[in-house]
């Protein structure tokens, strides 16, 4: 190789080497503007909803929860609770069975008039039983009747004294709600007496799961106008809906915290629970 050549392969030597330069530089700014995106960007949309749920968890019961960190919920006694089970995609009969912190959060309550809930929609019916005897206490103890509060329901209309839980305020809240119907026409107020019951130390029939009637936090109402998926749906492949309850104690009810087991595929019309976590905005 003469003189010439090797100058001639030295530069294509030096132009490779700086293109390649070039390259790695490109590489390492186009690495570093990824990293700065990502740093800039948003948590994932599951991260997100897992954070807003907790979020509205703790606001709804600020005098029994005090944080979380989106893995557990600390009590204002101290206690921590994990959130999640770390089971996905568990199917409905698990979900009612043993339901997560987070899954009893699943699936949205729906606001405004009742509709036919799809197949499966039970909004509020998954319920973490730890999460809750802890919140009210146990009903085979004496833990939930010490907390119990005399009210009269439905003064005007109906005048009887109910025990209702005085945790979460929930004693106060009903006297609110008993008022607010008391001052319905009477057509209406009528479907809200006599009452079928508030505590009482029972499973649900087809989960084996507490009632939320074992924490003295719900009420149902007058049987008569009442409906119950058991009783329209059962050997049948689909379950009819059916609901006579008026919507404006349903409204009631739900502005002051408690939602409506009308709003459930697995229906039942009479039940009103405290659950104020799945009717925050």
């Amino acid at each position: 190789m003469n003189a010439i050549e090797e100058a001639n392969v030295a530069r294509f030597d030096q132009a490779g080497k700086r293109r390649t330069a070039v390259r790695w530089v490109a590489c390492a700014d186009v690495l570093l503007a990824l990293t700065l995106l990502l740093a800039l960007m948003p948590p994932p949309a599951h991260a997100q909803d897992r954070r807003e749920l907790l979020d509205r968890l703790v606001r709804a019961y600020p005098d029994a929860l005090s944080a979380h960190d989106d893995t557990t919920i600390t009590w204002r006694d101290g206690t921590v609770m994990p959130v999640d089970d770390g089971v996905s995609g568990k199917p409905f009969d698990q979900l009612l069975r043993n339901a997560s912190i987070l899954d009893q959060m699943r699936q949205p309550y729906p606001s405004g008039p009742a509709a036919p809930p799809a197949a499966n929609v039970d909004p509020g019916r998954f319920r973490n039983e730890a999460f809750f005897k802890k919140m009210y206490g146990d009903c085979n103890t004496a833990e939930v009747r010490r907390n119990l509060v005399t009210i009269t329901w439905l003064p005007r209309s109906w005048g009887k004294p109910v025990q209702v839980t005085r945790v979460n305020g929930v004693a106060e809240r009903l006297k609110q709600v008993s008022a607010e119907i008391d001052a319905l026409d009477p057509a209406l107020r009528a479907a809200a007496f006599p009452i079928a019951g508030v505590l009482s130390c029972r499973a649900v029939a087809d989960t084996g799961r507490m009632s939320m009637h074992g924490y003295a936090a719900a009420i149902d109402l007058n049987l008569k106008v009442s409906d119950y998926w058991l009783w329209a749906g059962k050997g049948s492949g689909t379950i009819p809906y059916k609901n006579r309850m008026p919507r404006e104690i349903v409204d009631i009810f739900e502005r002051h915290g408690f939602i409506w087991g009308g709003k459930w595929y697995h229906y039942d019309t009479m039940h009103f629970e405290y659950r104020p976590e799945l009717l925050a905005k």
